[in-house]
């Protein structure tokens, strides 16, 4: 029998993944959105009997206190994502992604099991070639690094929790975010031919999206051994620069052209190379690898435009 599984902003971009795959494993999965984005993403789900949506807001405490108790697994992932989108709008980025959850560890009770997505992003700026652990220093440089952070603190202390510190992700999702790095400089390949990359030394470590779906399926699964504690997502071969992704597409790509721009910079500064060994020692492997991304997106994005598939 199935476990009763809270998803928040499952009809996001990682949510839109999750939710099918953990309803065809049986389990019993309520999806809670605001839908912000006006998707759709999650209109084949309607027709399985154990699914459930409700149009809400992580925020509201009526709607979490009466959630919350009605579940087995919680999966937050609502949240404002993203260095550029939590700056636009610092007040609900700190409402979303740090107040919301501690309001629903106010409500958990100590059996009820969370598994949580922050990111390797609050790793900041990393030591130049030395791997960041789980055990390494968290030094966040933007507000939604600062945010994910100080929530991963709160749900580790409150005790029966997994955090994941998700890589930057890529790939096709029903609710598709273009403004991903991956998947932004595929569409400049397949549609703009170049692109101008700032800082172009700056390292990232990359994750499919379907591959961190079945990190959550494969921490369900294991959950007492993996409990209370961190565990970095990641594909252990990239570990890359964003000049060498570029190069990376353009294999794919051969009329790819980027250039590093002489002045300027990104906004979002970090840099810094991760270890996944840990969660790969439970037993995970990622099956999705960077190069299997790039052709799946050059098919995807001959179906999208790109007016509508963004977080900002």
């Amino acid at each position: 029998m199935g476990a009763r599984v809270l998803i928040t902003g499952g009809a996001g971009y990682i949510g839109s993944v999750l939710t099918p795959l953990l309803l065809n494993e049986g389990h019993h999965v309520t999806v809670l959105d605001s839908f912000l984005f006006r998707q759709t993403s999650l209109a084949d789900c309607c027709a399985q009997e154990n699914f459930t949506v409700i149009r809400g807001d992580c925020r509201d405490k009526a709607t979490m206190r009466r959630l919350v108790q009605e579940t087995d697994i919680i999966i937050p992932l609502a949240a404002i994502v993203g260095a550029p989108a939590c700056k636009a709008d610092q007040t609900a980025a700190i409402s979303t992604n740090l107040d919301a959850i501690k309001l629903l560890l106010s409500f958990r009770s100590r059996s009820q099991r969370i598994i949580y997505p922050t990111t390797n992003s609050g790793y900041g700026i990393g030591e130049k070639n030395k791997f960041c652990t789980e055990e390494s220093p968290l030094r966040p440089i933007s507000l939604y690094g600062v945010t994910k952070v100080e929530a991963e603190r709160a749900v580790l202390d409150a005790g029966n929790a997994i955090t994941f510190r998700l890589a930057t992700v890529f790939g096709m999702s029903p609710r598709m975010r273009i403004d991903l790095l991956v998947n932004d400089f595929v569409y400049r390949a397949l549609h703009d031919r170049t692109v101008v990359v700032f800082e172009g030394h700056a390292k990232r470590n990359y994750i499919h999206v379907r591959d961190v779906a079945r990190a959550f399926h494969h921490a369900i699964s294991d959950f007492e051994r993996m409990k209370d504690q961190p565990y970095n997502i990641g594909l252990s071969n990239a570990n890359l620069s964003k000049l060498e992704l570029c190069a990376k597409i353009r294999e794919q790509f051969p009329g790819f052209v980027f250039l590093e721009a002489p002045f300027g910079e990104d906004p979002d500064k970090r840099d810094y190379i991760v270890s996944n060994d840990k969660i790969e020692r439970t037993g995970f492997k990622p099956l999705f690898t960077l190069e299997m991304g790039i052709r799946e997106l050059a098919k995807g994005y001959t179906i999208l435009n790109n007016q509508k598939y963004g977080n900002i």
